[in-house]
């Protein structure tokens, strides 16, 4: 009778590389933002404990420049799109590892221990034991594999492009968001001016009104239209006000920045340039340089070559090896030997799982076609709208601005002509009111005149 003790058993696989990779596949990325958040950086991953920690201490006056310069270095989306594009190069590096040959090595450490059984004469039992060390050296590669190697190298190259491209889209994306977040803080800025001045206004007016009254020319009537003109333009201030931290706060979280930190817009409201091209010409311009029809084409591809690595799982691979075995028992002398040969493998039935999972690859590539013809059609949505709204808004901030001219004249003429007793509180109020909505709807005209251009330059991808 024998009995074995495997005392050791240790394993240890080294994959050898004889050739560097080409140094032609390596994909460099283009003007994006390095990831500020290191793994080894714990502190990012904590959350505050104390108010003072959360409390706004500084507010920051940036620019339009300033504020995408900010959001293309802290925004975490984009870190996030970066650190996908690192990860499939990594994936990328580890596929065409499988063009070179792995050398493996193993080793083992076995006691044996050998016992007899007594006899009828003998009831002692003898025995005894021997220690072996196996060791054996292999070298294997795959010569023929029916093209799923080639097909997942080529998968991984274009998810590194599909990443790249989602990369340029959202820096496009984030550089929309930020624009049109600022130009909200900046008609924001814009109405809390206009709404001080018509609080400033209404103040004047119920002075005046408390004047005329005491001199005999005003009435009780006149004083209190002028107090509820005030409280109203003072909830319109509180509104604008609300409305101003509301963006700024929207923009703090954009850009990235801490928590301590506020955003003020320190560029003023302008109107922004001039679209020097026809509507079939931005159609065009959209179609030839929009990141999404790319990655619908790239992600077709990738599912194309899905079905192809499938559909090698029940095709020959054949795959050549040689290995080198010693043996040595402790005590004795070793025996070695060496073996080379070539291995086939097929999978001849499987129960019909690959060709329902190649089946499945081949709809992927329809969806990606179907999406492709609905992208166009979205895109060529996205560039009518935005170029018409610019059109509009452009009309508009002319009108405003001759509105707003004429409702400053208005209530020049009538707060004269009250001060003389010509015309009545309720008209001053009345060309109050109007001249805060003219100035209003300018700001809102100019305001909506730059989101339409800052739409139309993304829609093109040129933001």
């Amino acid at each position: 009778m024998s009995k074995f003790w495997r005392l050791i058993t240790t394993g240890v696989g080294v994959a050898i590389s004889l050739f560097q990779l080409n140094s032609a596949t390596a994909q460099t990325l283009p003007q994006i933002p390095a990831s500020s958040a290191s793994l080894s950086n714990s502190s990012v991953l904590e959350l505050p404990t104390s108010p003072n920690e959360v409390k706004v201490q500084q507010v920051q006056s940036l620019t339009l420049l300033q504020t995408l310069e900010l959001a293309e270095k802290n925004n975490r989306e984009l870190q996030v799109a970066v650190l996908t594009w690192e990860r499939s190069q990594a994936v990328l590096r580890q596929e065409q590892g499988a063009w070179y040959p792995n050398l493996a090595l193993s080793t083992e450490l076995v006691q044996v221990d050998n016992q007899e059984n007594p006899t009828d004469l003998n009831f002692e039992t003898e025995s005894s034991s021997s220690a072996f060390l196996n060791g054996t050296l292999e070298l294997n590669y795959d010569v023929f594999t029916f093209g799923r190697r080639s097909a997942r190298i080529k998968t991984a190259q274009k998810q590194l492009q599909f990443d790249q491209l989602e990369l340029e889209r959202l820096q496009q994306q984030i550089r929309l968001d930020v624009i049109n977040a600022y130009y909200d803080l900046q008609e924001a800025d814009e109405q809390v001016r206009i709404s001080q001045a018509a609080v400033t206004n209404a103040q004047l007016s119920l002075r005046d009104a408390r004047a005329l009254e005491e001199g005999g020319l005003g009435t009780q009537l006149d004083i209190a239209r002028a107090t509820v003109q005030l409280k109203n333009a003072e909830q319109e201030l509180i509104q604008a006000q609300t409305q101003q931290d509301l963006a700024s706060d929207l923009l703090t979280r954009i850009l990235g920045l801490p928590e301590t930190i506020d955003v003020a817009a320190a560029d003023p409201v302008k109107v922004g340039s001039k679209w020097n091209h026809s509507l079939e010409e931005t159609i065009i311009q959209a179609f030839q340089n929009r990141s999404e029809f790319k990655q619908q084409l790239i992600q077709r591809d990738i599912s194309l070559q899905q079905r192809r690595i499938t559909l090698s799982e029940v095709r020959p691979n054949l795959g050549l090896f040689a290995n080198y075995q010693a043996e040595r028992e402790l005590s004795q002398e070793s025996t070695d030997g060496y073996a080379v040969g070539a291995r086939v493998r097929w999978n001849i039935f499987d129960g019909g799982i690959t060709a329902a999972a190649a089946k499945q690859e081949a709809v992927n590539a329809q969806i990606a076609e179907t999406r492709f013809v609905d992208l166009r059609k979205q895109i060529r949505l996205e560039v009518e709208q935005a170029y018409k709204k610019l059109l509009a808004n452009a009309k508009n901030i002319e009108t405003a601005t001759i509105a707003l001219q004429q409702a400053e004249k208005v209530l020049e003429l009538v707060s004269f002509g009250y001060s003389q007793g010509a015309t009545t509180q309720l008209e001053v109020n009345t060309a109050q009111n109007e001249l805060t909505q003219a100035a209003g709807n300018r700001v809102r005209a100019i305001t909506n005149y730059n989101r339409s251009l800052a739409s139309l330059q993304r829609a093109v991808n040129q933001l």
